[in-house]
């Protein structure tokens, strides 16, 4: 009994961490909300399927791997953008929270909508949603957002219909 609470809070923490690292990126978010998904279910106050596991471990991966070829920061050597991609991809993911698909499907609408967003404020000039610095922004930046909160929903949607 004790062992699980302190799994549960320790994946509660991982999850949380994994929030602060959509919005300051120090490292890969989806690493910690992965390592909170198994810490949340061998917690046992909430259960995931084996699929899941072995879907976002190998999310998990691409996302490092593409973070680790990426470079550093923005051209002007800003991070403002995380917050508009960040906060797209969390309030698709609150607003598709109905069903795990929907919600997948919310929190890839959510950063696609952050990211044309900031596009359109003066940091974000440089991205043009007609040239390929958009695509390639999206897919470095949006794809670990996507991987992460989709992580963070699918346990919060697991306490929400376990409890």
């Amino acid at each position: 009994m004790l062992l699980s609470k302190i799994l549960l809070i320790a994946g509660i923490v991982l999850l949380v961490l994994a929030v602060v690292l959509i919005f300051k990126p120090w490292y890969v978010a989806a690493l910690p909300a992965y390592a909170g998904l198994w810490l949340l279910h061998y917690s046992t106050y909430t259960t995931f399927p084996s699929w899941v596991f072995y879907f976002y471990g190998a999310a998990t991966l691409m996302v490092m791997g593409i973070r680790y070829l990426s470079p550093k920061g923005e051209p002007d050597g800003r991070n403002t953008g995380n917050l508009y991609v960040g906060l797209g991809a969390l309030m698709g993911c609150l607003i598709g929270m109905i069903d795990a698909r929907f919600m997948v499907l919310g929190t890839i609408l959510g950063t696609v909508l952050g990211v044309l967003a900031y596009s359109r404020t003066p940091h974000g000039k440089w991205l043009q949603f007609s040239k390929s610095n958009f695509i390639q922004y999206l897919c470095a930046k949006g794809l670990s957002v996507v991987v992460a909160v989709a992580m963070i929903g699918l346990a919060v949607e697991g306490f929400i219909y376990d409890v």
